[in-house]
């Protein structure tokens, strides 16, 4: 069984986002770059999934440039088998869906894993894209994933509840807890991530579809006024003619 897992580099959590001073890119200045969250639980569930198994593989990609790398050793050292890495900047979500589907028709993967969305621009899109340009089924969000051969059986979110559907190899899925316990490196897979392939390949396509015209931080929250509890009169004035919700 070979598991492609693709992985996004995302700004830490604890970021102070600041832009460039036209607006149009994100600054990267200071800034501490994790593996997406959701991409942590897609990783580990291969693997668990390959060890179980007794054999497979379980191949990493990333769409990004050179910085990526520490993050994609660290898929590495948590216990993906090997790496790719297309170095171009992830511009918007097809661009990065046309990449990941074409090593994933190349390598002829029987599982294409991802998160949900990345945090950064929570954009929930590129798994659906992958499938629709493999021809394949998209399972999304899948909470729960297990194999039988080649047929998994998936567990997905949906409004009031959750959805058990079964699906044959080849497919995507996106991923979300409480899928598994996302792993963190030890010793010996630091170690050995430094040695594991990692291969550089050219973006292909026709490249990005969109662009940013701007972006922009949300307004800065203003003071609450605290209005007597006997002042009900004044409250329905300021709610209607100053927050204009009523």
């Amino acid at each position: 069984m070979k598991f492609l897992v693709c992985i996004s580099n995302v700004p830490d959590t604890t970021t102070k986002i600041t832009f460039t001073p036209d607006n149009k890119e994100f600054n990267k200045a200071g800034v501490q770059f994790v593996i997406n969250p959701w991409d942590e639980y897609a990783l580990t569930r291969a693997i668990e999934l390959k060890e179980a198994q007794g054999s497979g593989t379980v191949t990493v990609l990333n769409v990004g440039e050179a910085d990526t790398e520490p993050n994609i050793r660290k898929a590495l050292a948590i216990g993906a088998d090997d790496a790719i890495r297309v170095n171009a900047a992830p511009k918007d979500a097809y661009f990065v869906a046309e990449q990941i589907a074409a090593i994933a028709k190349e390598g002829a993967y029987d599982v294409i894993l991802m998160g949900k969305e990345s945090i950064d621009y929570n954009g929930f899109q590129v798994h659906g894209m992958v499938g629709e340009l493999l021809g394949i089924p998209t399972v999304a969000p899948a909470m729960k994933l297990d194999m039988s051969g080649n047929t998994a059986t998936l567990e997905r979110e949906i409004e009031g509840g959750k959805e058990i559907v079964e699906v044959n190899t080849p497919f995507v899925a996106s991923c979300q807890q409480p899928m598994c316990e996302p792993r963190i490196p030890n010793m010996r897979g630091i170690m050995t991530a430094r040695t594991k392939p990692l291969k550089v390949v050219e973006p292909t396509g026709e490249g990005a579809r969109t662009s940013v015209a701007e972006y922009a931080l949300p307004p800065k929250k203003q003071g609450v006024k605290l209005i007597p509890a006997e002042s009900a009169g004044e409250l329905i004035k300021l709610l209607r003619n100053e927050a204009k919700v009523i």
